[in-house]
């Protein structure tokens, strides 16, 4: 036997690996000698899965990895674990000295503390000098994550195991991986995140809007409160930011904080302040929160809210966290609200007593003698925030008579899964619910901090709790909180890397929409991965060549050139990527460039063709829709007639919300 063929023999029969792959295909992975449970969490975060049959993408190979496994990161992206023989046989030595990794340092993000909960005893490695080493030992620098690319693939080589659920120790592997060429193909557009234009007020908006669509956001939550006052630098930001972001095919929504109004407001109105149960005014945090149970401040923040939502391009509304605090509930009466006195003398007339007394030691009434009544007010606190939100959903609904595309979204915490947060904030989407259906809104559910910590599992626990409550789940979202969390966590206090994409990918699988909270609190190399993590279609190869693509919503794929979709040509494509609508399409190679190209369309594409002089498109948008097109066009017609909102100099057309039939006209 020669020893070409012993290695081709040898390499076959390692299940699940063939010595040859298609490199244009789906990227699938193939586990040989290692725990394949980390790998299943870590590649399919960004949707990549084990093969099914011989052939795999990416090939791990565990610390007892022979050499002749070291071949296939000719034409594979080889994953050796430990110093394998396979490690040794390309360069990859031990030394005698050994250390004890318990924090580490990646290139992907020098500045982030990166802990392991349990320490690891490994050798010291010596990597070869055309290896790039992604990964350190934060104290002796020894390499623990280190790869290269090859003629037609790539190798990366970790010092340990991952881990046992794939977020323990690495957290930049998927990076480490694109670094060395790994190509992912599919991605969504259709993320929404929250922005708050105090933290970027110098920011170039175009330079933003840029690179929220290039991470797949679609609607941009805008921090309202901001400009609830005219302010003619901070209004001409706002405008500008809603122009760039429709130039880049993002929708705008007013994103408010009541029972916050405004710091103005705020000021100006001492009298309205809302009162913790320890008779303080309510300045919790960042919010500074109001009496909306007074009419005459009731009355007043309408007419702010009302004015602004007329004054700016909004194409939709966010009413966020309107219900009331704290995360402690009763046990922390400088926190507790509402004890203003509109409701006081409220509760008393209904519920018997001042609820203030609930607070006082020496009351029949207090909570530590009468659990009964405190359980009454918490009641009525639940009701109070549900009514609350019923009427700014009203007031929002009659803007709707002069704005009728403004789509309308209620944020609210969850207590489903967490069931004492209704008792801590008032909080009861059960109570909401029926209210947002009503009028075919969404909700957006907020998971509590006190979740933070768990792993991205709960989000299919989550959404089972909606689908408990409604069986229509279409308009049920689920907002990620992106930030530093105050639990004891590992491998980083806030979510970035692996568990991050995880976390996206799994709320993607579970829920209709992903929210992320907030844009700037993202790591700058997480974004590039976060439209992959986000999507849930699958993109496989036929054997005439095309690609078979399923998705459950609008999708991006990587795409070099003219594009036809189920036979015919595509006009919705900008030469490096295609956008495919829902369902089940067949891609393949166009014959030519179409006349009319739209680079890119925020809205539900139902249909599209492309003809000699012009291209057909059919949609539905709960707000209006963007296109932007990628061609001059001479002229626009919406079903059937003229449509006359178009300079000539515009690329980015506003197109009605509802469901309508628009023609470009070279």
């Amino acid at each position: 036997m020669t020893k070409k063929f012993a290695l081709a023999v040898s390499l076959f029969l390692i299940p699940g690996i063939l010595q040859s792959r298609d490199r244009e295909g789906a990227v699938t992975f193939a586990v040989s000698g290692a725990d394949a449970q980390p790998w299943l969490k870590i590649l399919g975060s960004v949707g990549i899965s084990r093969a099914a049959s011989g052939d795999a993408s990416i090939v791990i190979a565990g610390p007892s990895a022979q050499a002749d496994i070291a071949a296939l990161a000719q034409d594979h992206f080889l994953v050796l674990e430990g110093l394998s023989p396979a490690a040794r046989s390309l360069g990859i030595t031990a030394k005698t000295e050994t250390i004890r990794i318990r924090q580490i340092r990646d290139t992907h993000a020098p500045a982030m503390q990166i802990f392991w909960e349990t320490p690891v005893e490994a050798s010291t490695a010596e990597v070869p000098a055309d290896f790039r080493v992604f990964a350190f030992e934060r104290w002796k620098n020894a390499p623990l994550v280190a790869g290269k690319r090859t003629a037609h693939g790539a190798i990366l080589w970790i010092a340990t195991e991952p881990g046992p659920s794939g977020i323990e120790r690495y957290p930049y592997l998927m990076q480490a991986l694109v670094d060395l060429g790994l190509d992912l193909r599919l991605g969504t557009t259709n993320l929404w995140a929250f922005f708050d234009s105090s933290y970027r007020i110098r920011a170039d908006v175009d330079y933003l809007a840029r690179r929220w669509r290039q991470t797949g956001t679609s609607v941009l939550h805008v921090a309202a409160w901001h400009n609830m006052e005219p302010d003619p630098v901070q209004d001409e930001y706002l405008k500008k930011l809603i122009e760039a972001c429709h130039r880049h095919a993002i929708l705008v929504y007013a994103w408010l904080e009541l029972p916050h109004v405004s710091e103005k407001f705020w000021a100006d109105h001492p009298e309205w302040r809302e009162k913790t149960a320890a008779g303080q005014d309510a300045q919790l945090d960042w919010r500074k929160l109001m009496n909306l149970q007074n009419p005459d401040c009731r009355k007043a923040a309408a007419r702010e809210i009302g004015s602004l939502l007329g004054r700016f391009d909004w194409d939709g509304v966010n009413l966020a966290e309107l219900y009331f605090e704290s995360l402690e509930g009763a046990s922390n009466p400088a926190r507790f609200t509402p004890m203003n006195d509109d409701v006081r003398r409220d509760f008393e007339r209904t519920g018997g007593f001042d609820p203030k007394l609930l607070f006082d030691a020496s009351s029949s009434y207090s909570m530590a003698k009468n659990p009964a009544a405190l359980s009454k007010f918490l009641d009525y606190r639940a009701t109070l925030a549900s009514k609350m939100q019923a009427d700014w959903l009203d007031l929002v609904d009659r803007t709707r008579t002069s704005k009728p595309y403004l789509d309308v979204v209620l944020t609210h915490i969850d207590d489903r899964f967490e069931p004492g947060i209704r008792d801590a904030l008032g909080a009861d989407v059960a109570r909401s619910l029926p209210a947002i259906q009503a009028r075919k809104s969404t909700l957006l559910v907020e998971d509590p901090a006190t979740l933070w910590s768990l792993g991205p599992e709960r989000y299919a626990k989550l959404a089972e709790k909606y689908r408990e409550l409604t069986p229509d789940t279409r308009r049920i979202a689920v907002d990620i909180n992106v930030v530093e969390r105050y639990q004891d966590v590992y491998p980083t206090k806030k979510q970035t890397g692996v568990e991050l994409l995880e976390l996206v990918h799994q709320a993607a699988a579970s829920f209709s929409r992903v929210a992320l909270y907030f844009e700037n609190s993202l790591e700058r190399q997480d974004l590039s991965l976060i439209p992959a993590a986000a999507t849930t279609a699958k993109l496989t190869k036929e054997s005439n060549g095309a690609f078979h693509v399923d998705a459950p919503e609008e999708t991006r794929v990587s795409w070099i050139g003219s594009v036809a979709l189920d036979g015919k040509p595509w006009p919705i494509a900008n030469g490096k990527s295609v956008l495919t609508p829902a369902g089940q399409h067949t891609l393949a190679s166009g014959a030519a460039q179409p006349a009319v190209s739209i680079s890119d369309f925020n809205g539900e594409i139902r249909t599209a063709a492309s003809a000699a002089d012009r291209a057909d498109l059919s949609y539905t948008s709960r707000s209006r829709a963007v296109a932007v097109l990628g061609s001059a066009v001479s002229s626009i017609e919406l079903d059937g007639e003229p449509f006359s909102k178009k300079e000539a100099a515009d690329t980015s057309i506003l197109l009605p919300a509802g469901q309508h039939v628009v023609t470009f006209y070279r």
